[in-house]
């Protein structure tokens, strides 16, 4: 799997973990402060895989349990971003009995989703693995989760897409609509945009692939067109200007990417690996 997944740092992560935390807990974990109420003993527990993919989010999830009590012990038994089989232990907890069950939700669903989403990614990236396009993301994320599952399409092995809108100008069919045409929104947004952030136009035709060479866009995305059309683009665009990137994008599929990519684009963008994603089941199981 990519080495590329990198986690935001705890500053920016911790509050969005405490805010989940505080959802689940509410006034109080009622079976556990009951249970518990006179005996906060120390336990064991341990994470079992009960389906194959790439683990992912366990440092996330060892951070859940540090924020319930910092003497939590978080030991990762399978590395993050490699493969897990069923029945395959993946993670060894020990602490305060308390933490270990008030945090077991929070950190599993995490760690599901996120292990969901690196597993259906590497899915499209062996696909390709072989040829020069490489699978990116898009922003169709989870409100919330955006900086997490971004990271796990990255340990999954794709490339993130821009993060937000601030990230990169991105013109859009709608975008176009409204200013009258790519020319006159390529023109309007340069005058406006600070350095060195780029430009990508999403093109559905070949005139407006030369209207957007015409007018020196960086990166030109063909979105939803057929196979022959997208090959005729992308040697249009080699020809006229080897500089600029080339991003298909548009019901791309496991069954489609590959045709994709062999039309010699530079980048395949899909919300499939995060939108279509199964959550990878895992437990948790205590001793005392």
């Amino acid at each position: 799997m990519s080495q590329f997944g990198v986690l935001p740092p705890w500053l920016v992560l911790d509050p969005l973990l405490r805010g989940w935390l505080l959802e689940d807990i509410g006034r109080g974990d009622r079976t556990t402060n009951s249970l518990l109420s006179e005996n906060f003993t120390s336990g064991t527990a341990k994470w079992v895989a009960k389906a194959s993919g790439v683990i992912t989010g366990l440092p996330v999830a060892a951070r859940v349990f540090e924020l319930l009590n910092e003497k939590v012990s978080f030991v990762a038994v399978a590395a993050e971003g490699t493969r897990c089989e069923p029945g395959q232990v993946i993670a060894e907890i020990n602490g305060s009995l308390d933490a270990l069950l008030m945090g077991e939700r929070v950190a599993l669903n995490l760690a599901m989703r996120l292990s969901g989403i690196a597993t259906l990614t590497s899915k499209y990236v062996e696909k390709i693995g072989d040829l020069p396009a490489r699978l990116v993301d898009t922003r169709k994320t989870t409100p919330g989760l955006r900086l997490l599952e971004k990271y796990a399409t990255a340990v999954g092995g794709a490339i993130n897409h821009r993060m937000g809108l601030d990230d990169a100008v991105m013109i859009k069919d709608n975008h176009i609509a409204a200013a009258g045409g790519i020319a006159e929104a390529i023109t309007r947004i340069r005058s406006q945009i600070p350095y060195p952030l780029t430009i990508e136009v999403e093109t559905e035709s070949l005139d407006q692939v030369k209207e957007a060479l015409q007018h020196q866009a960086e990166i030109i995305m063909l979105d939803n067109m057929p196979l022959d059309m997208m090959r005729q683009a992308v040697e249009l665009i080699r020809q006229q200007d080897k500089r600029v990137k080339i991003e298909a994008s548009g019901n791309v599929t496991l069954e489609t990417i590959r045709a994709v990519a062999e039309t010699g684009v530079d980048y395949i963008s899909s919300s499939a690996p995060i939108t279509q994603a199964k959550w990878l089941d895992l437990s948790m199981r205590i001793s005392v």
